[in-house]
């Protein structure tokens, strides 16, 4: 089965699935291939590889002090290369970065490198309008997947836009917060949106930022293919590592109980 056809295998599944959001290069290459053993072994189905970027303006006060720590570690994108074999040996691995360091290392060099290390796709947030189509290109060389982050507040035609150049899953966020975001959700809202990216492409819907809780992921749950859970785990990789796991079977345990209760239903 091709990477790609894998995490389209995956979200095609009738049950949510669990992605684990983890910054690259935050511990030595040891340690971090330990924990992502671990993370998916607790029930990830999905990662989420960060690429550290010294100016994450959408990233919450966790993941930017996460991103921190590997950015002082140098050879950032050698480390991340190094946890996306590893991940990608695991479960499907899609990279989450910044357009500058695509824009920096080269957007066809660094597809090809993020392929070759095993991704299934890379999905820029805060991808430029004007270098979409060079990054679709280079993406499809490559033979990635180009999730794409849709703000809520895009009226249905530039929805309709940022939706035809998607591939992989369209990214809801539940917040409009930054990452890390700990209040309550506002889930009609959600389920608005999430409708609307339904009714512009047949791509699957994925979920995160602000769903802090398992309890939060279980109401999200029937509305998305996948809930991403990030700056928890970041919290418990960054202060106490051994703690991640447990917190990943949290999430995974909270949208296999809404999934068994579908079943139920």
């Amino acid at each position: 089965m091709a990477a790609t056809d894998s995490l389209h295998a995956l979200l095609a599944q009738p049950r949510c699935a669990l992605g684990v959001f983890v910054p690259a290069g935050l511990h030595p290459a040891r340690a971090e291939r330990r924990q992502l053993d671990q993370i998916a072994q607790a029930g990830a189905d999905l990662f989420e590889i960060g690429l550290a970027h010294h100016d994450a303006g959408l990233d919450g006060p966790v993941i930017q002090a996460a991103y921190r720590r590997a950015l002082s570690r140098g050879n950032v994108l050698a480390r991340a290369l190094r946890a996306v074999e590893h991940a990608a040996g695991l479960r499907p691995t899609v990279v989450m970065t910044y357009w500058d360091p695509v824009s920096r290392h080269g957007p066809e060099r660094l597809a090809r490198l993020l392929a070759e290390a095993g991704a299934v796709g890379a999905m820029v947030v805060d991808l430029p309008d004007d270098q979409a189509e060079r990054w679709q290109a280079a993406a499809k060389t490559a033979n990635l997947s180009t999730p794409r982050l849709v703000p809520r507040h895009l009226a249905d035609t530039g929805l309709a836009t940022v939706a035809a150049d998607a591939s992989g899953w369209l990214y809801a966020p539940a917040s409009t917060a930054p990452t890390g975001y700990r209040g309550p959700l506002d889930v009609p809202a959600l389920a608005d949106f999430t409708t609307r990216l339904r009714a512009a492409s047949p791509l699957p819907v994925v979920s995160g930022v602000g769903i802090s809780t398992p309890a939060l992921a279980e109401r999200v749950a029937p509305l998305v293919d996948a809930v991403v859970i990030g700056t928890p785990v970041v919290r418990a990789l960054m202060a106490a590592p051994e703690q991640a796991p447990a917190l990943t079977a949290a999430f995974a345990q909270a949208l296999n109980s809404y999934a068994t209760a579908e079943t139920r239903a």
